[in-house]
C-alpha cells in the first residue's frame, strides 16, 4: 500500500528489490488474519470481541506499523534516480481515491464507527509529508521520527479534542471508528522506514538479498500480492464478508441465548470506547446483574421499557461504569 511504486522510478527491473514485495505481502497475510478475526467478531460468530482485546489490538498496531515503515522504504527506493512526478501523482491519486472509497463504504455499512482516517488515508498523506525528508541528513530524519512518536504524549490541549482535529492524533477523547491511524505517532513509522532504507541501500548493492527472487509458488504468490497491495487491500474484505455471509446462509449459526447476546452486544459497544476488554466484561456483567435485581431484565431484552424504566436502566449502567473505569 505504498504511495510510490519502486517499479515506477527504477530504470531497470534488476533494481527492484523483490524482498520488499515479499515483506509487504507478509504484512498483507497478517492483515488477513486480523480482519478475518474482526469479521467473525463483528458478525457475532466468536465470543472474543476483537477490537477491545489487548493482544489483537497490539497485533493490529504491529501490522499498521509494518505497512507504514514499508511506505518509507518504498519512497527511498522509488526516488533513487530522482522523483518521477507523474508516477508519484498517479499512485497518490489511486491511494487517495481508495481511501475515500473506504470512508464511503464504511459509512454506509457501519455509520457509528466508519473509517474517517485509516491506514490508506495515512499512506496518502504520509507519502506527501515524507517527501522533504528524503534529502535531509539521516540523523535529522531519525530525530524527526523520535519527535513524531513522542508528540501525542507531549502535546495536549482541549482544542485538539475536537472531532474535526482527531486525525492529527492528539485527541484524548474516545474515538469510535473501525480503523484509526492518525498522523501522530504513526508518521514516525514512515520516517523510520526512510532511515532504514537509506542506511541499508549502500550495503545491499551486489548482495544476495538484493538479488533474491521468489522461487517457490507460495513465495511468488506472496510477492505478487506485495506488488499489488492496494488492489489486494480493497478486494479482501468484500471477499471475507461475502464468504462468511454465504457460509451463514448454508449453515446458520446456532442462536445465542438472550443473556449471552446482550453481553456480546454490550461488550462490543463498550469496546469502541476507552475501556479494555476486562473492564468492559465487568461493566456488562454488573449491568446484567443490576437489571435482574431491579426486575428490568425481561423488559430490557424485549425493548418494552417505558421512559421511567429507561432512565433507571441508564442510572444502573452509570453506577456500574464508575468501578469499571480505570483510575
Amino acid at each position: 500500500m505504498s504511495a510510490v511504486s519502486p517499479q515506477a522510478a527504477a530504470p531497470s527491473p534488476r533494481l527492484r528489490l523483490e524482498v520488499v514485495d515479499l515483506a509487504r505481502g507478509l504484512a498483507l497475510l497478517a492483515m488477513f488474519v486480523f480482519h478475518f478475526a474482526y469479521d467473525l467478531s463483528f458478525l457475532g460468530l466468536i465470543e472474543t470481541h476483537i477490537p477491545s482485546e489487548p493482544g489483537w489490538r497490539w497485533f493490529a498496531r504491529l501490522i499498521a506499523g509494518s505497512f507504514l515503515t514499508l511506505v518509507g522504504i518504498s519512497l527511498v527506493l522509488a526516488t533513487r534516480n530522482g522523483l518521477n512526478r507523474s508516477a508519484f501523482l498517479k499512485r497518490l491519486a489511486m491511494v487517495a481515491g481508495a481511501a475515500a472509497l473506504v470512508t464511503i463504504a464504511t459509512y454506509v455499512a457501519m455509520p457509528g464507527s466508519f473509517i474517517f482516517f485509516g491506514i490508506l488515508h495515512h499512506v496518502a498523506l504520509g507519502s506527501v509529508l515524507a517527501l522533504p525528508f528524503l534529502r535531509l541528513p539521516i540523523l535529522a530524519v531519525a530525530g524527526a521520527a523520535i519527535i513524531a512518536f513522542a508528540l501525542p504524549v507531549l502535546v495536549a490541549h482541549p482544542l485538539l479534542d475536537q472531532p474535526a482535529l482527531a486525525w492529527l492524533g492528539f485527541s484524548r477523547a474516545p474515538i469510535a471508528t473501525a480503523d484509526f491511524v492518525p498522523v501522530f505517532p504513526w508518521f514516525g513509522c514512515v520516517l523510520s522506514g526512510i532511515v532504514l532504507a537509506r542506511l541499508a541501500l549502500p550495503r545491499l548493492s551486489g548482495s544476495r538479498l538484493a538479488a533474491w527472487r521468489p522461487a517457490s509458488l507460495p513465495a511468488r504468490i506472496v510477492a505478487w500480492g506485495g506488488r499489488h497491495s492496494l488492489l489486494v487491500y480493497l478486494v479482501h474484505q468484500p471477499v471475507f464478508i461475502g464468504a462468511l455471509m454465504l457460509a451463514l446462509q448454508l449453515n446458520p449459526a446456532q442462536p445465542v441465548s438472550p443473556e449471552r447476546g446482550f453481553m456480546l452486544s454490550c461488550q462490543r459497544s463498550c469496546g469502541t470506547g476507552p475501556l479494555g476488554a476486562e473492564a468492559c466484561e465487568r461493566l456488562c456483567a454488573c449491568t446484567v446483574d443490576s437489571l435482574k435485581r431491579e426486575n428490568l431484565w425481561r423488559e430490557t431484552l424485549t425493548d418494552a421499557l417505558d421512559q421511567s424504566q429507561r432512565e433507571r436502566v441508564s442510572a444502573l449502567a452509570q453506577a456500574c461504569l464508575r468501578p469499571a473505569t480505570p483510575r
